[in-house]
């Protein structure tokens, strides 16, 4: 097969409708999205399907006029289905189970938009949201929309002065914000953030309305503070406000921002299309299906796949407030999908591998049946082997990895499952190109590369509906950073290969592949072999300066509970694995036990940090970080490893 031809005809794992569909969205687009645009509903119709006239500011469905409140709730309840549970929100940590029906949805999300238009925001204002996840954060967020207004979710982890930056570019006339969130153990007060970072800001200080959590802790209002419930009380409903398909539907920080923020701005007309098509075709959903997706509403799946995608596609969303294993314990994620009968589950590869660490032979997960369940989805970092045979072997439901970035809004390599796809993925790989991706394979010369040939993986233009449409107040710079390297093309600044099959495989992002003495290997590849060590918990191989061979490997692992071989021991076996897996070629020889890994709160290590640390950089860390302290001890382990040795205190 020739590596440009991304038809996949002949292979006989690909289905004949996903090979239709897929060449149908290169050669003809217009004529595919137009059927994707026809699953949602619009106020006028669309004049032009696509105008790539002014790449890479690509347009879809030009001329259209929709609203996404619209979409995700007045439609269903005007079909007759508002009594259809749309939100299940479950949060152990305060013993609290409730269920959201489409018709509350609509009264609330009425009320909430006739609030904020009675204080200033119109179709086409900013307005800031940070909430923990909870029914009233999505309330929120489909009520701005209802105006046609542009919300903007802070993570609620994120300290004063991330807030602040945030509130500076983006400039929103309101802020929505919950009293107070929740960890294990810990009352975070989102309002004593938000005063602090009211203190910090530059632009005029925004009205304030305050969603109280009286059941955990409220928060004393200050000027232009206005208590939720009393200004709902004194609300009227208020209509949809049709907006034009390529207006803004949200920005989106993304992380590192504090030096100059990066807003990803979303069109709404392409994106709730998108989603409404993905939730059948990618995940192979019905809209009497439950669906959970174990993420935040700050982050990219939150907006996509616990709001947009489900209700837009009329589905039930389950929201949890949780750990996966400390509230209270590792049977919740067993617990949920049994209590709510969950059809599929979507979340990072380490919530798995903290169930595996927490209860590796499933004693607590046990009482409970997973019969509901089909399929669990996993993205957003690598999935090691190892974690995903535990997984399958414990819920007996495939595990399917799947690939996509917070700049695309839905996913870029899939087994599109409502295409007839087989649920069988080969090892490693992250799927086959969804359709309107037209993904290639670029060496360091700008070529294409043979075929399971490493290089920078590329999406020619133009990308399809729901994409990034711009970076907000930043044209020049999204030009510049996605698409001046690969003129014509979406750098994606993953590396990557692609089989003889068209099976794509992400091996990490471009800057996690190091160059051992010239050999370039994906950090990855490494971990996969430690973790699959029977005393191997959890792991993270970063590449380090070394005076001969350039960079050479440094891994950190954690030990399963209960483990009595000696750290010694499991170093040298760790070792002797690579060299047998790999080869002597990797210089794989520096490796330390730690208790815990640094990880942000929605679960991802921070490889970075740690490669920094042990190369005597400054470190300077996140508010997204779940555990500060644990760079402490991973300071001494490197040290002793012969690491860090001038590194700054990270702070």
């Amino acid at each position: 097969m020739d590596k440009n031809d991304n038809t996949f005809d002949s292979h006989k794992k690909h289905s004949a409708l996903y090979c239709d569909a897929y060449k149908r969205s290169l050669e003809n687009p217009e004529e595919f999205w137009a059927e994707v645009g026809k699953l949602i509903n619009w106020f006028k119709p669309w004049t032009k399907v696509l105008d790539n006239s002014n790449e890479p500011f690509t347009k879809w469905f030009v001329g259209g006029e929709l609203n996404a409140c619209y979409n995700a709730v007045d439609r269903h309840v005007e079909a007759g289905n508002g009594e259809k549970t749309a939100i299940i929100y479950d949060s152990p940590q305060t013993s609290i189970i409730r269920k959201v029906t489409y018709n509350e949805l609509l009264e609330k999300t009425s009320l909430l938009a006739g609030a904020l238009a009675d204080i200033g925001v119109g179709k086409g204002d900013k307005v800031v949201i940070y909430m923990p996840l909870i029914p009233e954060t999505v309330i929120t967020i489909l009520a701005i929309a209802r105006l046609g207004a542009i919300h903007s979710v802070v993570f609620g982890g994120f300290a004063a002065n991330e807030l602040a930056n945030r509130i500076d570019h983006a400039e929103p006339k309101v802020i929505v914000i919950a009293s107070c969130g929740l960890e294990p153990n810990k009352i975070i007060t989102y309002t004593t953030a938000l005063n602090d970072a009211l203190k910090l800001i530059s632009v005029k200080t925004p009205k304030c309305i305050i969603f109280q959590r009286n059941n955990i802790w409220a928060s004393p209002l200050l000027p232009d503070q206005y208590d939720w419930e009393e200004i709902l009380s004194k609300a009227k409903a208020h209509p949809c406000v049709p907006v034009e398909a390529n207006d803004p539907l949200y920005i989106l920080y993304t992380s590192g921002t504090t030096g100059r923020p990066k807003g990803i701005l979303r069109p709404v007309g392409g994106h709730l299309a998108t989603l409404s098509w993905s939730m059948k075709t990618i995940y192979g959903m019905n809209k009497n299906s439950v669906w959970w997706s174990a993420s935040d509403m700050g982050w990219v799946v939150g907006h996509s796949y616990i709001c947009y995608g489900p209700l837009v596609y009329g589905a039930t969303s389950v929201m949890y407030e949780g750990k996966p294993d400390r509230t209270p314990d590792a049977s919740q994620y067993f617990r949920i999908i049994d209590q709510h009968k969950v059809n599929a589950l979507f979340c990072v590869p380490t919530a798995l591998r903290v169930l595996k660490r927490a209860d590796p032979d499933c004693l607590l997960g046990r009482k409970y049946s997973v019969k509901s369940l089909q399929t669990i989805f996993v993205a957003g970092e690598y999935c090691d082997y190892e974690t995903k045979s535990w997984v399958e072997s414990i819920f007996n439901v495939p595990v399917i990895n799947h690939w996509w970035q917070s700049e695309t809004g839905h996913p870029i390599t899939a087994l599109c499952l409502g295409y007839g796809m087989d649920c069988s993925l080969p090892k490693f790989s992250t799927g086959l190109p969804v359709p309107g991706y037209r993904i290639e394979i670029l060496d360091k010369h700008g070529n294409n590369a043979a075929v399971r040939e490493l290089g920078r993986i590329v999406i020619k233009l133009p990308l399809p509906p729901g994409c990034i449409s711009t970076l907000y107040l930043a044209d020049e710079r999204f030009n510049e950073i996605y698409f001046s390297t690969y003129p014509g093309y979406y750098d994606t600044m993953d590396a990557g290969y692609m089989d003889e099959c068209g099976y794509v495989y992400v091996t990490a992002r471009d800057d996690d592949i190091i160059n051992v003495a010239g050999h370039r290997l994906s950090t990855f590849a490494l971990e996969d072999i430690v973790l699959a060590h029977p005393d191997v918990a959890d792991a993270a191989v970063v590449g380090v300066l070394d005076r001969t061979k350039g960079e050479i490997p440094l891994c950190l692992y954690v030990k399963h509970q209960g483990t009595t071989n000696k750290n010694e021991d499991i170093n040298q076996e760790l070792i002797a694995n690579v060299r047998q897996l790999i080869g002597p070629i990797a210089s794989f020889r520096i490796v330390g036990s730690v208790n815990a890994l640094p990880k942000t709160r929605s679960g991802k290590i921070m490889r970075k940090a740690i490669a920094k640390l042990a190369n005597s950089e400054q470190v300077k860390i996140p508010s997204t970080v779940e555990d500060p302290l644990v760079f402490r001890e991973i300071k001494a382990v490197l040290q002793k490893l012969g690491y860090a040795e001038q590194a700054p205190d990270p702070e």
